[in-house]
């Protein structure tokens, strides 16, 4: 069979179709016309992108579900952002998700765009069960390390939850303190939906909190490079030395601190 229409017909026809059969297009591949080949070959990439990111939101729904097979409902996922910075407070987020939550472009944070972190953002808040957010600030990294600040962020986030969870699903770590199961996950934020969800919560807060800093040290460009080690940032931190923000116990900043080269400055 051959498909009817000039080229340009075919491709307008085909632009306005979501469901065209891979057979269709498989008789295309067969037509005289290169063009017509063209087309149809485009047409099945799409369609192959389109099954890959099914499958790969399946995926990340597997671990969420042998939990909830065990009646365990409420299943939070947790991850942290900014615990690699040199400025700035770790941030943690512990997301429930509903079982008939929309995945669609759901993803580890750092995969993603700003605009689109803030829509999916936006549809986490509205739809989640629970959201909790928890934070360590300069001054607990500085005393206790960026490890255990990293932690006790992750627990102030779990225990914010509206909802109590009846399983933590944590992206690489097992937090201690908490009386929940929990299950450590290696690039958990791209293997399940719940510890993805975190990580752009965690993220968009910690980005946020970034852009104010921004405002009282605009020097150090925090809007742009969030506190981490940008050649923009680290160049600043050599002519202006380290604000209140910055932590201490890192090696660039603390390095910089030595000799007294840089006064202390107040968080003004």
């Amino acid at each position: 069979m051959k498909v009817r229409g000039t080229i340009r017909e075919i491709e307008a026809w085909l632009a306005g179709k979501s469901d065209v059969s891979r057979e269709l297009l498989e008789e295309m591949l067969r037509d005289s016309r290169a063009g017509v080949r063209r087309i149809a070959l485009r047409h099945l990439r799409k369609i192959e992108r389109m099954e890959q990111e099914a499958a790969r939101l399946e995926k990340m729904w597997q671990t969420e579900r042998t939990y909830w097979a065990r009646g365990l409902r409420a299943v939070a996922g947790l991850d942290e952002a900014g615990r690699g910075c040199l400025a700035g407070p770790v941030v943690a987020a512990a997301v429930i998700l509903p079982e008939d939550f929309d995945v669609s472009g759901l993803n580890d944070s750092k995969q993603l765009s700003p605009s689109e972190r803030e829509e999916l953002r936006r549809r986490i808040d509205r739809e989640a069960t629970a959201v909790g957010i928890g934070m360590a600030d300069v001054e607990y990294i500085d005393v206790h390390n960026i490890l255990q600040a990293t932690l006790e962020a992750m627990r102030r986030a779990v225990l914010s939850l509206q909802v109590s969870p009846d399983a933590l699903l944590v992206d690489a770590l097992t937090v201690p303190g908490l009386a929940i199961p929990q299950q450590a996950i290696i690039k958990g934020d791209s293997l399940s939906h719940s510890i993805a969800a975190a990580s752009i919560v965690a993220k968009t807060e910690r980005d946020r909190l970034m852009e104010e800093a921004a405002a009282r040290y605009p020097e150090y460009g925090f809007d742009q490079n969030k506190g981490y080690a940008t050649p923009d940032h680290m160049a600043a931190l050599e002519r202006w030395g380290p604000c209140p923000l910055h932590r201490r116990s890192f090696a660039p900043v603390r390095e910089r601190l030595q000799g007294s080269l840089f006064p202390e400055r107040s968080m003004g």
